[in-house]
């Protein structure tokens, strides 16, 4: 994985946890009128484009991009949140200790 792709891997992580976070991450997604969702949508596409190239996993970001979408429901986002966050989480822990492919 490139270091652009694993850096996505871990931003997107970052904003999941973020908004997995009980009320807090609500909050802070309905005090700006969803458009934080709309963003964790654009880097989730941006980093499936990148992980693509890498041919690297793309199921926590594809994953994200579904939470992004269904995220407007309250409890049902918060949920989908607080598993993309941990897909994610795993996917970047193993894919730092995968050694490069020459």
């Amino acid at each position: 994985m490139s270091n652009t792709s694993r850096l996505l891997k871990w931003i997107t992580f970052a904003f999941e946890a973020f908004f997995a976070i009980p009320f807090v991450g609500g909050a802070y997604i309905l005090s700006h009128g969803w458009l934080p969702l709309g963003i964790a949508l654009l880097l989730h596409i941006v980093a499936i484009v990148s992980l693509l190239k890498d041919r690297a996993s793309i199921i926590g970001n594809g994953l994200g991009v579904v939470t992004s979408l269904v995220g407007i429901i309250p409890i049902v986002g918060w949920i989908m949140h607080g598993i993309t966050a941990i897909v994610l989480l795993i996917e970047a822990v193993s894919g730092s200790r995968r050694r490069p492919r020459f």
